[in-house]
């Protein structure tokens, strides 16, 4: 500031410094005992004294059941929802609880009409920011309460993904730092919808960097069963074991109907993978396990029906919430095999869901390829390109496109005459370009 600046400055909050003194810009100390000075100690003797400590633990929260997520747990029937409907759902469950409800901190700085909220501002209130930094400073502040203030909030902040770790990653890995506890909610998440604005919607990598932060434990589900779970299962682990991870959640806002919850599928969804649906054929019959998340995975159900239907192969479907829950889960398990020595131990990744089963793996999600997933090493597995672009790029094609069918005549679990006739019926232009050229 130059002199006259602070020459305006002192006279306007009418600080004691003289003309003589301000170029040399002293120090002010406040009055011994004065009404200043008590109440800057008063203040700071509130907050915990002169040196800022932390708590690593707080008042313990008794959090809802599962159960307590009924609607979403059970079939929609023919009734089509997005999961950021049920979301929403799930967050009005949480904020009309009357014990746990007033620990709920709604965060959208835009958007929230097209998130299905606006209806919330009347009934609860909901903090609004004007721009992502804000809002997500405001979720750290959140977030950390139950260590500032020895006071636990929820806080849950939904955006739209692109607009989340992609623009405000250094705080991502802030509230990594200061063990934030809370859900992070990418809202019209993938390369599937909304694309109209062309790149501005086409995430495909915020999994790729949430998975970079240790303690970001982060879902791409389906069906609104899998976000109910996952949303109870993460305010189990914050807020009563008081586990120092947060959650991201990639939410679509795609319509479609959503089953019942398969039984004994709780424990598959936390860990990252679960069988949807066993494939039906002969018993002799070849076999695939096909796997996929997000919206993706519809696509994925069909292109089962479609290998069951035109091809006799029966097709395991297997839904994977967390290909990157999976991806630590095996890095933590495979330097163990070597160090176990024959040991029992819990096996890695999708060991524990597919080693018994003698068939091809293959995978498809609306993330972009590098989200590798970790496959036992005596498995045969191939990643799927999916389109990127536009929706209609992806929907005017069969199911999965026609590399399924390449690859497995590769692997001769089909005749390679038979790919091609299914090339010719299905329309299926080999020479189609990659995606992110057109």
């Amino acid at each position: 500031m130059g002199q006259d600046a602070l020459r305006k400055f002192r006279d306007r909050f009418a600080i004691p410094v003289t003309d003589a003194k301000l170029e040399e810009i002293p120090f002010l100390k406040l009055a011994e005992g004065g009404p200043e000075q008590k109440y800057l100690q008063e203040r700071r003797r509130q907050l915990g004294g002169s040196l800022p400590q932390r708590r690593r633990k707080s008042a313990s929260l008794e959090v809802p059941e599962l159960s307590a997520f009924s609607a979403q747990l059970a079939s929609t029937e023919q009734r089509e929802i997005s999961t950021t409907m049920a979301f929403v759902r799930i967050l009005n469950t949480l904020l009309r609880d009357k014990t746990f409800g007033k620990f709920v901190v709604p965060i959208v700085p835009d958007e929230s009409r097209t998130f299905g909220m606006e209806g919330m501002f009347r009934q609860f209130g909901i903090f609004s920011q004007v721009d992502e930094a804000g809002a997500m400073s405001s979720w750290i502040a959140a977030a950390t309460s139950y260590s500032t203030s020895n006071a636990p909030m929820i806080p849950l902040y939904i955006y739209y993904s692109m607009f989340g770790l992609q623009r405000v990653g250094d705080l991502a890995w802030a509230a990594g730092d200061m063990r934030c506890r809370g859900f992070l909610l990418g809202g019209t998440a993938g390369r599937t919808t909304l694309n109209g604005e062309g790149l501005q919607h086409e995430d495909g990598h915020s999994h790729l960097l949430a998975a970079t932060i240790p303690n970001c434990v982060s879902y791409d589900p389906t069906f609104a069963y899998e976000v109910a779970v996952i949303i109870q299962d993460g305010l189990r682990r914050m807020f009563k074991d008081q586990d120092d991870v947060y959650y991201y959640i990639t939410l679509m806002n795609e319509n479609y109907p959503h089953p019942a919850m398969p039984k004994g599928a709780e424990e598959g969804i936390r860990r990252g993978m679960y069988l949807f649906r066993e494939g039906a054929g002969k018993k002799n019959a070849p076999r695939v396990q096909l796997l996929g998340c997000g919206t993706i995975l519809r696509e994925v159900i069909a292109a089962a029906e479609l290998l069951q239907n035109d091809f006799g192969i029966a097709a395991d479907v297997w839904s994977c919430p967390s290909f990157n829950e999976l991806r630590r889960d095996a890095s933590v398990a495979d330097p163990a095999q070597e160090l176990c020595g024959g040991v029992p131990r819990r096996p890695p990744g999708t060991g524990h869901c597919i080693d018994g089963l003698h068939a091809r793996l293959r995978r498809a999600d609306p993330a972009v390829r590098a989200a590798a997933l970790c496959v036992p090493r005596h498995r045969r597995f191939r990643s799927q390109r999916l389109p990127g672009g536009v929706a209609e790029v992806l929907r005017g094609q069969p199911p999965l496109r026609g590399g399924r069918g390449a690859s497995l005549a590769d692997e001769g679990v089909v005749p390679k005459p038979k790919v091609a006739e299914a090339i010719a019926a299905y329309g299926i232009d080999p020479e189609r370009p990659p995606p992110w050229t057109m």
